[in-house]
Parts: C-alpha cells; sequence; structure tokens
C-alpha cells in the first residue's frame, strides 16, 4: 500500500476543521436544551481550550510577550467576538441561514483589507462585493418588509460575526510575524472572555437568563466542542501550512456544506427558495475571492 502523501494530509486537516464548525452547532443547541445559554457554553469551551494552551506552553518552557506584540490584544477582541457571534447564532437561529450570512466574511474583507491594510480593492474585487451584497439583500428581503433587513437576532449576530472574522483574518496576516502559539492563545483567550462578558451584560440587562445549576450532563458536550475545536485548530495550522492559500479557502468553504446537510437532516434548518439563490450568489462571491493558481484573484 502506498503512503498518505503530505498533501491529502493537509487537505483532511482542513476538511476536519470545516466538519468541526459546520456540525457545531448541535452540541451548542443540546447545551441549550439543558438549560446552558450558548455564551456560558461557549466561555466554558474555549476557557478550557485556553487553559490546555497555557499549560502545554508553560510546560514547553515558551512565554507569550502581550507588552511585545499589542496586536494581539486587538487579535483577542475581535477572534472573541467572532466566535461569540456565531456560535450564539447557530444556537437559536436556522442554521443553513446563519452560515450564509456569515460566508459574507469575503465581501467584508474587500472593505477591511483597504481600510486595515490600505489595500485599494481592485475592479474584481469590486465585482466579488457587489455579488455578495446582492445575495444579501436577496436573503433578507422577504414580501412582508420594504427593506432588506435581518429578521432576527440570530440574523443580527451572524452579519456581525461575519464581520469580525474578517477583522480577525486581516488581524492575522497583520501579526503574521509574531509566535504561531501566541496568537492561538489570544484567539481562545478571546472566545472565553468576550463570552463571559457579553453573558454577564446581558444578564444585567435581561438578555441572557441564568439557566439551571450546573449538571454532570453538559461535561460531554463541552468536552467535545473543547476537543473538536483544538484539534480542528491544529488540523487548520497544518494543513494552512502546506497548501496554497486559494486550496485552503477552497476546501474551508465545505463548512458551508457540512452545516447544510447536517442541520437539513436534523430538522434545525430549511431550503428556501430565496435562501438558495442569495446564498449561491454569496458562495459565488466567496469562491472568486479564492482566485486561481498562478494568477492574481484581485
Amino acid at each position: 500500500m502506498g503512503q498518505t502523501s503530505p498533501k491529502s494530509l493537509a487537505v483532511a486537516g482542513l476538511l476536519f476543521n470545516a466538519f468541526a464548525w459546520g456540525v457545531c452547532w448541535w452540541p451548542f443547541k443540546q447545551l441549550e436544551a439543558q438549560g446552558l445559554h450558548p455564551l456560558w457554553a461557549t466561555a466554558l469551551v474555549y476557557a478550557f481550550v485556553f487553559v490546555s494552551i497555557a499549560l502545554w506552553l508553560w510546560k514547553t518552557g515558551q512565554r507569550i510577550s502581550w507588552r511585545q506584540h499589542p496586536g494581539l490584544w486587538v487579535l483577542l477582541l475581535a477572534s472573541g467576538l467572532t466566535n461569540v457571534g456565531f456560535n450564539w447564532a447557530v444556537t437559536v437561529g436556522d442554521v443553513v441561514r446563519v452560515v450564509l450570512l456569515f460566508y459574507l466574511m469575503p465581501a467584508w474583507s474587500v472593505l477591511i483589507a483597504w481600510w486595515l491594510l490600505d489595500e485599494k480593492p481592485s475592479r474584481m474585487a469590486l465585482v466579488r462585493l457587489a455579488l455578495a451584497l446582492t445575495g444579501l439583500f436577496i436573503v433578507l428581503k422577504t414580501p412582508e418588509t420594504p427593506w432588506p433587513v435581518p429578521e432576527s437576532l440570530a440574523d443580527v449576530l451572524a452579519l456581525v460575526s461575519g464581520f469580525t472574522f474578517a477583522v480577525t483574518n486581516a488581524l492575522l496576516l497583520k501579526l503574521k510575524d509574531t509566535p504561531s502559539a501566541s496568537r492561538t492563545l489570544a484567539m481562545f483567550g478571546g472566545g472565553a472572555v468576550m463570552a463571559t462578558l457579553a453573558a454577564l451584560i446581558g444578564l444585567a440587562t435581561g438578555v441572557v437568563h441564568p439557566g439551571q445549576a450546573p449538571v454532570w450532563a453538559w461535561l460531554p458536550y463541552v468536552a467535545l466542542l473543547g476537543l473538536s475545536f483544538l484539534l480542528g485548530n491544529l488540523a487548520l495550522q497544518y494543513g494552512a501550512a502546506r497548501l496554497a492559500a486559494h486550496t485552503t479557502a477552497l476546501v474551508m468553504l465545505s463548512e458551508v456544506l457540512f452545516a447544510s446537510v447536517s442541520s437539513v437532516m436534523l430538522g434545525a434548518s430549511d431550503w428556501e427558495s430565496r435562501t438558495l439563490w442569495g446564498g449561491s450568489l454569496i458562495l459565488l462571491a466567496a469562491l472568486l475571492s479564492v482566485g486561481i493558481p498562478g494568477h492574481r484573484s484581485d
């Protein structure tokens, strides 16, 4: 039997990461059904991963200098808001709709790169932006509403988390010279800190209910999510380091497929015609952002 090629393993790693994120809605919904709000669930999961990484860094003698790399604090904020918004949205909303709105990220990336990285958008980048926003218009516009506005809290959370994810990606590019472990620690720390802050603010304003007292039944789902996200992050770093950027982006779009199929099969989503049409344009914009090997995509 022949050995598996490094490229195949890299693609498999990316697919695992996409699968972990594509089906994470299910354990979050199970936890909510048992009385644990998705914000508290996110705080527990990311605190578990953050502590695991911090202990590993301490054991191996590695030290993270937050003062030397102040951009890590901004990454912590942006990544934390991304995870808070996405995890909350897929728990309380239609999963397919949430994932499609989240994948407006390439459209936001055009505007953020212009602002944060001083990259003036090309004609092709503006075409992608127009396609994505047209798709957004179709998804959000209903016969009952004169304007394409979010229908629910899940819509708002999906849009905001997609935007902050684009900010996170721009920051990762800007912080590419910082140690990889420091970026990973900042991202998981952000999930724990921002989810906790959002939950406390939600409690004070009545948006988040205290819920039930901790029960042992939560533990398997929290452990499953924590382990999946940790392994998924490691798999993403392994795959992204061994494949071209356009290949990584293309494989990661499989998250939409995993989320859509799993949520429809388990009754957490419906495929409405306007969601399919609008979502197709959003995904087309995302595919165009991937680019063609040997050519500039923008």
